[in-house]
């Protein structure tokens, strides 16, 4: 009882490593970016339950391979990291279909045989059916892995669903690019090279969805004297289209329109207070688009 505890002591310290891993990932991702400003907590937690029950119903999945495969004398191993890597469907569906056949003793001569052969190939004694059929039935074994792994896969279906649901109708979501909290955007943009190194915000993209807001937080140190550069290209812009940079701190919301710069935009902030302001990019409709923005 010691020994197959022991043996199994690897794969419950993995599944504990993985969600380790996963809890890591969402607190970093909060400290980068400002925790869930603008966002309502239901999302990240539906997102994290999504991820939770994902690795829940691989774990399932993976420990009922694992068992079917030492039943088969296969390499269990190898398997559950199968279907942890091809993720628990295609993983399921690959090893059912390269599975091993299971396999019985010769009673007379002890050769492995085929669950189904009538006659053994190695002494030619006939093989009882009682016997086939015994082991036909272990195929049944574990089922609490089975069951505990379509539970979980159901749960994981109904987060993502409630997640999608949720941002497809726009609830608990702030796109108000007024906002002195984030912006979280529903579209998409393409193509997009967005860096900011030593107080330099470069954004570079070729298209994005009508209404696509980017932002990047910067500081003000001296109001009275710095200004913000805005040196933005439009490559392609379509009848009406626009790009408007914003700046807001809490109250203070200034929109410029930057479709058409012929020069680089030079933009006092003796309006604003010192600390942090967002500073956005709306994208109407324009392509091609290269910018390069600094507070100076």
């Amino acid at each position: 009882m010691n020994h197959a505890k022991k043996k199994k002591l690897p794969f419950y310290i993995g599944i504990l490593v993985i969600l380790l891993l996963l809890f890591l990932r969402f607190g970093l991702y909060y400290l980068k970016s400002g925790g869930f400003s603008g966002l309502s907590m239901l999302f990240p937690v539906l997102l994290l339950c999504f991820f939770f029950f994902a690795v829940c119903t691989a774990a399932f999945f993976a420990a009922w391979v694992y068992q079917d495969c030492k039943k088969r004398k296969a390499d269990p191993v190898l398997w559950v990291v199968i279907v942890f890597a091809a993720t628990p469907f295609i993983g399921l569906l690959i090893y059912f279909l390269r599975r091993p056949e299971i396999k019985t003793i010769c009673p007379a001569c002890g050769r492995r045989i085929s669950v189904k052969a009538k006659y053994c190939e190695e002494c030619g004694t006939h093989i009882e059916k009682e016997e086939n059929d015994s082991m036909v039935k272990e195929g049944t074994h574990h089922l609490k892995f089975i069951v505990a792994g379509i539970v979980s896969m159901v749960l994981m279906l109904v987060c993502l669903t409630g997640f999608i649901v949720s941002a497809a109708v726009g609830k608990g979501v702030n796109t108000n690019v007024a906002s002195s909290e984030r912006v979280w955007n529903m579209g998409v943009i393409t193509m997009e090279y967005n860096t900011y190194l030593d107080g330099v915000w470069n954004l570079d993209f070729k298209s994005a969805s009508n209404g696509f807001v980017e932002e990047q937080n910067m500081r003000i140190t001296d109001a009275d004297t710095q200004l913000l550069y805005a040196d933005i290209s439009c490559g392609k812009v379509p009848d009406g289209a626009t790009l408007v940079l914003w700046l807001v701190q809490e109250d203070v919301v200034k929109s410029i329109d930057v479709t058409n710069l012929d020069k680089p935009l030079e933009y006092p902030l003796h309006e604003f207070e010192n600390g942090k302001v967002h500073v956005r990019l709306q994208i109407n409709g324009v392509e091609n688009t290269v910018s390069e923005i600094s507070i100076q």
